[in-house]
This record gives C-alpha cells, structure tokens and sequence, in this order.
C-alpha cells in the first residue's frame, strides 16, 4: 500500500506541474527581440515591450527559471518622456552588468525610423528592479551619426566590444553588421568597422511590399543583416546575426573570429556561406530570428534564445514569441545551434522544477 501511494502521490503532484521537469516552445505569447542573462541565481530578461501606445517602454523580468518567464515578476524600468530622440519605437532592449553597474541598452527614435540611434541607461544599484535608472545618453562613433538598432556588448582577450546592425550612409537600403572597441560602458573608443553586409542568397530575400514602398518611400528590396551576438567557447569566438527580413524568411547567419590579430580588421572575419538556423513549417516555426545566448543555471549548458512566429505571414509583430532550446558544439569548435523545435525539452540543467 506504501509504494502505491507513493506512486499515486507522485502521479497527482505530476499533474498539478510540481515535478515538471520539460517545457515546450514558446515560452510566452508575445516577446519580440528576446534578450536574456544570468547573474547571482537570477535569469534578467527582456524583449521589445508592444504595447497599445506603440514600443514605449522598457520592462524587465526575472525568473530563476527560463521556461516560466511567462509568469516572472517583471517591472517597467524605463518609461520614456515625451518629444525625446529617444520617446519611441523602443527596440531590443538588452541589460548587462558592468563594471559593478547595470546597463540597458536599446534602438529608439523620435517616432521617425530615419532617426533611430542606440541609447544607454545607467543603474547604480546592486539590484536592477530597485534605484533609478538614469539617461547616459547616445552611443556612436565620431565617424557619424548614422542609423543603428540591436547593439550588444561583449568581452575578448580583456577589451570590451560593442557590436550592432546600421547603414553605411543616411539612407536605407542595406543593413550592415560593424564592430567598435569601447572606452567604457556608454562611449566608443574605436571608429566603426563593418563586419556584414548581405551576399549569399539567403541574406538578399528582403523584398518590401508595395504599400510600404508607397507610405515610407522604402526601396523595393532592403538587404538586411541585424541583431548580432557574440557566442564563446574554448576562446573561439562568433557571431551569430539575423539575415533576411523578418516579414519574411528570417534566419541566423554565423560570423567566425580567425582566432589571431584584430576584431577590429574584417580579413580576420568568415562568414558561413549558408545559414545556421532556419524555419521549420512542419512545426509551425516560422522567421526565426533576432536570438541571444544563456547558460544553464549550472552552467553546464549553451542554450539559443529566439523569437518566431506562428504563421508566414505574421510579420514583424505582436505575434513573435520567444522560443529557447539547448545547442551543442560540432568537433571543429563551431556552434551547432540544430533546428527550431516546439517538441517539449528538458529544462536546462541546473534549473528548479517548475512549480516548485
């Protein structure tokens, strides 16, 4: 009687979640441009908040527990003033702990595309949901003021880099990947130096429909690459970008560092020729794209964190959700990020049952 109770006991706690030890794909309805880090016991996300009024704030969230964000505490840090360059369209917010101090980085403009630059929040206090988070102004090079969105910041061999997606000129026909070394948190030390720009067949399927063409004056085909990340391993460094346009066939491109001289020298750069993470229809996954990378809560595992949509023809957004899954490496060192998936997964090792 003792073991069937037990077995019983066991079978009930199951079902109310308190054993729950798998998750499947998305990890909430909504969350665009997903960002995500781990520090001290505690996962800090955030994503391109779309609210009624447009992307008009920055809000955070915690968990110990990724595959629950869904229902994590979470708290609007930053709600921009009004007639501000930087009031809206708040695009992929990401935070970072440096030097002692919490940093938010985002894209924002004035309610003009043409003018959307990166924007840096400072927080002194040890705790991201408490103090104030204050303005520390416009990140750029002194080589222009030109058009940025999806800045991320990275550490290599002791220097501190910032990497992100922009135009060469003040007009929008291609989305290129560049790269500066910083002087601190919230200033470049270095000119920008392009990484990317689109080449393979895979990057160039940016077509704009034709009633954008008509009301914002956009090119027919806009080439497009965005959203980079750096991802370590064994001191072999990458990045991994959005290629494409994400009304479309989005999808993940792969930048490999030689390993010797410069970041800052684009020959010590080589890009894959074909893409490293794709669309599955079959599983309803569709533009999969604009990811960042975490570790495990034992740090044991690399896991890919990505949104997509449901449908072809959803867009660029409410209906982009977050979706995560753990990656491997292949022999030669390279990442092997494998195929989007909405099959239920273990949780990352290390993490605290759901429900518990």
């Amino acid at each position: 009687m003792g073991r069937k109770l037990v077995l019983l006991l066991t079978i009930f706690l199951s079902l109310q979640g308190f054993s729950q030890t798998t998750f499947t794909n998305p990890l909430k309805a909504s969350g665009p441009d997903p960002w995500a880090m781990y520090k001290d016991g505690w996962y800090y996300y955030m994503n391109t908040s779309i609210t009624n009024a447009g992307e008009n704030e920055l809000r955070l969230w915690r968990t110990k527990n990724m595959a629950a964000i869904g229902t994590a505490e979470s708290k609007t840090i930053f709600d921009p003033p009004k007639n501000k360059p930087y009031s809206k369209q708040l695009w992929a917010p990401e935070i970072h702990f440096l030097d002692g101090r919490w940093y938010v980085y985002f894209a924002a403009d004035d309610g003009n595309n043409l003018h959307h630059r990166i924007w840096v929040l400072e927080n002194e206090n040890a705790d991201p949901f408490e103090g104030d988070w204050k303005m520390k102004g416009k990140l750029q090079t002194d080589s222009g003021d030109h058009w940025a969105i999806d800045l991320t910041v990275f550490e290599h061999a002791g220097k501190r880099y910032a990497t992100w997606s922009g135009w060469k000129n003040y007009n929008n026909e291609q989305q290129n990947i560049y790269i500066a070394e910083m002087e601190n948190p919230w200033t470049m030390k270095s000119e920008r130096v392009l990484l990317s720009e689109p080449q393979y067949s895979w990057e160039l399927n940016g077509k704009v429909p034709v009633e954008w063409q008509k009301n914002t004056g956009e090119p027919p085909y806009l080439r497009i690459n965005e959203g980079p990340q750096s991802l370590t391993k064994a001191n072999k460094l990458f990045i991994i970008f959005s290629a494409n346009a994400c009304w479309l066939d989005y999808n993940l491109g792969m930048l490999a560092y030689s390993g010797k001289g410069s970041l800052l020298n684009r020959k010590n750069w080589k890009k894959h020729p074909k893409p490293v993470f794709s669309q599955v229809p079959a599983e309803s996954i569709y533009a999969p794209g604009h990811n960042s990378f975490f570790k495990s809560p034992d740090g044991k595992e690399d896991w890919i964190l990505y949104h997509a949509n449901p449908t072809a023809t959803d867009g660029c957004g409410v209906k982009r959700a977050p979706h995560m899954q753990k990656i491997s490496w292949n022999k030669d060192g390279t990442p092997n990020l494998g195929k989007p998936s909405r099959k239920p997964m273990k949780l990352p090792s290390g993490t605290v049952p759901l429900s518990l």
